[in-house]
């Protein structure tokens, strides 16, 4: 039980009418023709045009805007086709006339700290499965088990921000601020699949998760109809939220409540457990006094006022009315007093202009964004289309032309820079202002707590230091707008980090935890963020002129680490010291606003002395292309680490992967096959893929010395091609089979290894030797395979049937084989082709030759006369030969056996199928003249 019953009870088909499918470029041409004005003379238009104004909470719809459940999810991304679909659904929405907002949760909520660590858990045990499914079948994890890939929030941020489509992030609380944003810019609808949702009753309440673009030109979803639930409950809206804080939630969990059902009668049922809740509680709720008697509620529900749960009883109801239609303009109102004392502080509210500047780094300049926009051009202009995808652009274009028919006129957009940020218009100037206030609000409530102050032991000197007011405003801004890693703002505001979990195994570990092989990379970014380097050398000065003690302790900063362990599964953080870098590193102000040339130059060292980067070919293009540095870093810091982790064939994985040309060839990728999945492969793309999001936040804390547009992970990963490619650099001969024997791409992949590996003391992980599923001992293989490869288990060390046979099934003949005529000349005898040092393996069991040598003695030559096995212990040499006999045939070349000396002119006879001494044939032989193959017990013959 919980609030996410309210969803699913307006899911399931109890609901009669609950969910109904809806065309959304239907719906975005009806909201066309009823926005047309009646007067066409007039050019009056509605705030957000003639257009459906749709706000999508991301965290309900990660898989749809990854494009679905793709089968290389676990493989590490497949980014390029994610991009290809995210053109295409941004040029069908915008071909219909629907304009979409699209909120990330970037806040750090104290009070979900245990709803997110049950998401933890519940991906924990997700990857898990997935990868227990690898290591036992060895093909792609199926939908069910669906995680999203590492670094996928940050790369739809920057897809996004490239295709024109408007990106916020949260900051205090995700929920109350997507509806508060779709209330106030007047939006149309919300995306989402959340109960609270529910609770909020939005103007339009659709499924992100039955979002779909389909190839008849439509945008399919789902859209609930709230209307329909509270008629079928017989429930007004405020009683709905009194249901969602008696459900149970954040605040006033279910386990608390449990009292309350057994005092309402409530029976569960497994097979409508949502809906006979959810109705149980509506009876339930109908008897209650209304939101506004509070107090009359709280005695109605615990019987008393005193009860421990009243208060947050109380928070939780007024918190889902803070997000209805009516508790909106109640919930905004004490903003006001707040601004009052914000002036007498003499804070400046600043400019339109001012937003605009406090939005970019100094490294953003207008020059820098046209050369780097025309590079990415240059590498994506030969990135081709699915066959599936270009099908679809065909009929979305045809698409567009029909709505554009609809319209008298199209709306006048604004062609104002300052109105317009990431591509789309964000409600005008105003909408900079109001953020610039809240920023200024939310920088000058951190102030006093960001003071600097002194705690720890006599051995420790841990201060939290002052942010300068320019520092968190930028980052507020930027946070806002989706320009930076959310972990910036978490680290500047709260000193907190929450890191979750990842693709790796935690049973059987090739290399360390991910989070762990990271630890020092974060360490140097919460340096620069802090100023650590500034912090000592004030110290330093201080110390010579003798305000502080000698034996004074140096200041330490001190970040806390959620981060899971068996040993602390999310019990306490992790108090991670910040570490300093190798050299005088500039202050946070500075690397962010810094004009000058030398300021460039430091942002860029920074950058690459957190990720182990700083040599001369790192930054040298014809080793490291521009759009590949992040990669270059990423891979360098992995070769850096003490313990090695990547083996040489893994490594020139990564680089061809990168130089392939159908890396952007997304047809080609689609009708690529993987034969098998491998769990390292899984692991060490989850590795790389990590690097690349840890990457990306040291470029922005650092003040964006990369442009963001060459750190997108599809100019240079491709999550199914590296394990193609890995799966073929296993039993390459060389690097150049591993190209395609394209020696320019060879060329490309040795200098970009060079640049990688310059200066290291590197060492490999060592190919362990390969598992042979047979029963025959590694050691004893031969160096030239065997006609039979394959031995079964029952069949092991058996010998094989001299005659031919036939296969039956049902009477039926499947199969035949004929006689065995043995490998005399082939591999049956001792010129076997083996390496240095070993002997030939014989099986054992009935029939092995070598039990009749003792231990110690040297095998013979073996041979295979036709004896007779049955008479041959019984059988007595006749020797009673007459001198005469003897003195005609001379004297005979005789050769040792076990059977005595047996002469060389019997043995070549029988060889040649003469019938000397008929007495030694065998008895299978003598039932057939043609055949003329060995006995199944051969005899040893020494010469």
């Amino acid at each position: 039980m919980g609030v996410q019953d309210l969803q699913t009870f307006l899911e399931s088909v109890a609901l009669e009418g609950g969910s109904v499918s809806v065309d959304l470029l239907k719906i975005a041409r009806n909201v066309c023709q009823r926005q047309q004005p009646h007067n066409t003379n007039r050019k009056i238009r509605p705030p957000g045009g003639n257009k459906l104004r749709l706000i999508v909470d991301a965290e309900n719809c990660l898989d749809r805007l990854y494009g679905g459940y793709y089968s290389d999810w676990a493989c590490g991304g497949q980014w390029n086709r994610m991009i290809q679909y995210l053109s295409l659904l941004c040029s069908a929405l915008e071909n219909g006339n629907i304009e979409v907002a699209v909120v990330f949760n970037g806040t750090i909520e104290q009070c979900r700290m245990d709803e997110w660590k049950a998401e933890q858990a519940n991906a924990r045990q997700k990857v898990g499965m997935v990868l227990k499914h690898i290591n036992t079948k060895g093909t792609p994890p199926p939908k069910v088990w669906w995680t999203p890939p590492i670094t996928l929030r940050a790369g739809l941020r920057m897809a996004l921000r490239h295709l024109g489509v408007h990106v916020m992030c949260t900051m205090d609380d995700h929920h109350q601020e997507v509806i508060a944003y779709c209330r106030e810019y007047g939006f149309h609808g919300l995306l989402a699949d959340d109960a609270e949702y529910a609770a909020f009753d939005p103007p339009r309440y659709f499924s992100s998760e039955n979002l779909k673009l389909t190839y008849k030109s439509s945008i399919e979803t789902k859209e609930y109809m709230l209307s329909v639930l509270t008629k079928s409950l017989n429930v007004t809206q405020e009683q709905i939220c009194i249901m969602a804080a008696l459900l149970g939630n954040f605040l006033l969990p279910e386990s608390e409540l449990q009292d309350l059902y057994r005092k309402i009668n409530f029976v569960k049922k497994e097979e409508d457990f949502a809906e006979s809740s959810v109705r149980s509680l509506a009876e339930f709720v109908r008897t209650l006094p209304p939101s506004s008697n509070m107090e009359g509620l709280v005695i109605a529900v615990f019987g008393s006022l005193e009860d421990k749960r009243a208060a947050r009883f109380r928070q939780s109801v007024q918190y889902y009315l803070n997000g209805t239609a009516s508790g909106f303009l109640k919930y905004g109102a004490p903003a006001k007093p707040r601004q009052k004392n914000i002036e007498k502080k003499n804070i400046p509210v600043p400019k339109d202009e001012a937003v605009v500047d406090q939005l970019v780094f100094a490294s953003e300049t207008s020059e820098q964004q046209r050369e780097t926009l025309q590079n990415y051009n240059l590498l994506t202009a030969n990135s081709v289309l699915s066959s599936d995808f270009a099908e679809m652009d065909i009929l979305i274009k045809s698409a567009g032309t029909l709505v554009d028919s609809l319209l008298d006129d199209s709306p006048t957009s604004s062609t104002d820079p300052l109105q317009r940020e990431n591509g789309v218009a964000n409600g005008g100037v105003h909408t900079g202002v109001k953020e610039a206030q809240d920023a200024i609000k939310f920088s000058s409530g951190k102030s006093n707590s960001n003071s600097s102050k002194q705690s720890g032991s006599k051995h420790e000197n841990i201060v939290v230091p002052s942010v300068s007011p320019d520092v968190l405003r930028t980052a507020s801004l930027r946070h806002q707008k989706g320009l930076m890693a959310p972990t910036i703002l978490h680290v500047l505001s709260t000193q907190e980090v929450r890191l979750p979990c990842l693709m790796e195994d935690e049973g059987n570990r090739e290399f360390p935890p991910i989070h762990e092989i990271y630890l020092p990379l974060r360490r140097r970014i919460y340096a620069v963020l802090f100023n650590l380097h500034h912090l000592r050398y004030v110290y330093t000065k201080k110390k010579e002129s003798g305000e502080l003690a000698e034996n004074a302790p140096p200041p330490d900063v001190v970040v806390k680490e959620w981060v899971y362990s068996r040993s602390n599964p999310y019990q306490t953080p992790e108090q991670v010291k910040a570490e300093l870098l190798p050299w005088a590193v500039p202050t946070l102000q500075r690397l962010w606003f810094g004009p000058a040339v030398d300021d460039k130059r430091r942002r860029m060292r920074a950058f690459l002395s957190c990720l182990n980067s700083d040599t001369p070919l790192i930054l040298n293009t014809a080793y490291v292309p521009q759009h590949m540095l992040i990669m270059a870093c990423v891979l360098r810091y992995i070769m850096s680490q003490d313990r090695p982790i990547l083996r040489r064939n893994e490594l020139d994985s990564f680089l061809c992967q990168a130089f392939n040309p159908n890396l952007m060839n997304v047809q080609h990728l689609q009708e690529l096959t993987l034969n098998f999945v491998l769990s390292r492969g899984v692991q060490l793309a989850a590795l790389f893929m990590k690097g690349v999001d840890m990457a990306i936040l040291a470029n922005d804390a650092c003040g964006a010395p990369l442009p963001w547009l060459m750190c997108c992970p599809w100019l240079y990963f491709d999550g199914k091609l590296f394990h193609y490619t890995l799966s073929r650099s296993s039993h390459a001969k060389n690097i150049l089979e591993v190209c395609d024997n394209y020696i320019e791409r060879v060329v490309k992949v040795e200098r970009m290894r060079k640049a990688i590996l310059e200066g290291l003391d590197f060492k490999f992980v060592k190919v362990p030797p390969p598992q042979f599923q047979t029963g025959i001992p590694a050691n004893y293989l031969p160096a030239l395979p065997l006609p039979s490869a394959r031995v079964g288990p029952g069949a092991r060390g058996r010998p094989i049937p001299s005659r031919g046979g036939q296969l039956q099934v049902a009477g039926v003949v499947v199969g035949s084989w004929g006689a065995n005529y043995g490998y005399q000349n082939n591999l049956r005898q001792g010129q076997q082709i083996m390496p240095a040092g070993m002997t030939p393996y014989r099986a054992r069991g009935r029939g092995y030759a070598g039990a009749a040598f003792g231990r110690g003695r040297t095998p013979k030559p073996i041979t295979y006369p036709v004896v007779n096995r049955k008479s041959q212990g019984n059988k007595k040499r006749n020797t009673n030969k007459s001198n005469k006999e003897k003195q005609l045939k001379g004297l005979p070349l005789t050769v040792k056996t076990d059977n005595g000396d047996v002469q060389v002119n019997e043995i070549i006879a029988n060889s040649n199928g003469e019938s000397v001494g008929s007495r030694e044939k065998s008895e299978d032989c003598a039932k057939t003249a043609d055949h003329k193959g060995q006995g199944d017990a051969p005899s040893l013959v020494s010469v």
